[in-house]
């Protein structure tokens, strides 16, 4: 039996948030999605409702990983040697949600070797765990801002490589472990520690409506979801229908999307004047001005785009300033408003 999911299209509000999301599903170069704001505002559905509305993928049959038969570079062990004789079979699975608990265990997270059959009968038995099962789709961690150290650590390597590896008694087991990851909390709650933060690309901020009429929207669909999620979701098939139709076609128009000088001179002024440590910023501003140009049907990256994407991907790389104590998101559009012109 499939689980239902909340339609995308049906989620109220939120139109920062679901963009983020949006853009990282045309180009997981982004770097992923950090959700921060208020509790109950749609920020778990709305993930899982986007992974609902991804096309299927095609992955090599019998792999454990769901590896790319078109990807040279990100294939574990099996689906190398399968490649190197030929053709691999291959299938169509979903684009997988894999969530990852603020207690998980380390083995639980990069799998597990089993050190007694490896020594008895000499086989390198190894356990997936859940970074294999996000290859290639989300990694969402709720309360992110609540992880342990040592899973925050882990994330960061496999975040920059790309790779899980797993190394237990001179065994040594590694996989492609490549997913947008997707961290959700409540910033009363905790921070997020500063060698993670820098990992997401996009950073967003959900807040409850404040106007009756969207509060009461809110209630009354996801009320009638729950009371026949069947009809609900028959409701808004067309609407899906054409968010998924945009990204398969933005995902095609991406590697043609032109990234004029002009563009990467606005997104360097934008970063100098908020003195963001590093190029990261820059880089990230570009791939989702790109990606956006891309769902956006334009040929090249332009001014708009730019200054969209500018407050998701710059937020929380700004310095703290002890004298300026302006919201980020403030600082962000004021520097925005000097660069582009009120």
């Amino acid at each position: 039996m499939s689980t239902a999911y909340f339609p995308f299209s049906a989620i109220v509000g939120q139109d920062e948030m679901k963009l983020a999301i949006l853009c990282a599903a045309v180009d997981a170069r982004i770097g992923g999605v950090l959700v921060f704001g208020d509790r109950g505002t749609g920020k778990s559905t709305a993930v899982r409702a986007l992974a609902a509305l991804l096309p299927k993928m095609k992955a090599v049959v019998g792999c454990r990983y769901g590896c790319d038969p078109a990807d040279k570079a990100a294939t574990c062990e099996q689906c190398s040697a399968l490649k190197a004789g030929g053709k691999p079979k291959t299938h169509l699975i979903p684009v997988p949600v894999v969530d990852l608990p603020l207690g998980a265990t380390e083995d639980r997270v990069v799998g597990a070797l089993d050190l007694e059959k490896a020594l008895t009968a000499g086989v390198k038995a190894f356990e997936p765990g859940l970074l294999a099962r996000a290859h290639r789709g989300f990694l969402y961690i709720d309360e992110v801002n609540l992880l342990e150290d040592h899973l925050v650590d882990l994330l960061i390597d496999v975040a920059a490589s790309g790779e899980n590896v797993v190394e237990r008694e001179g065994l040594s087991v590694r996989h492609p472990a490549r997913f947008v990851l997707v961290g959700s909390g409540n910033p009363e709650e905790g921070e997020l520690r500063p060698q993670l933060l820098d990992r997401f690309g996009l950073a967003v901020e959900v807040r409850t409506p404040q106007d009756i009429a969207s509060r009461v929207e809110v209630v009354r669909r996801r009320d009638d979801f729950e009371r026949g999620a069947e009809g609900f979701i028959a409701r808004w098939q067309k609407e899906d229908d054409k968010v998924r139709a945009r990204i398969v076609a933005a995902r095609k128009r991406l590697p043609d999307v032109q990234v004029p000088d002009s563009a990467l001179e606005r997104a360097a002024q934008l970063c100098m004047a908020l003195g963001t440590d590093g190029l990261r910023g820059e880089l990230t501003v570009i791939r989702a001005a790109r990606a956006l140009a891309a769902l956006d049907g334009a040929e090249a990256v332009g001014d708009s785009q730019i200054r969209r994407m500018a407050q998701p991907a710059l937020r929380h790389r700004l310095r703290r300033d002890p004298l300026d104590d302006t919201d980020a998101s403030v600082r962000v559009e004021r520097v925005c408003a000097e660069v582009f012109g009120a």
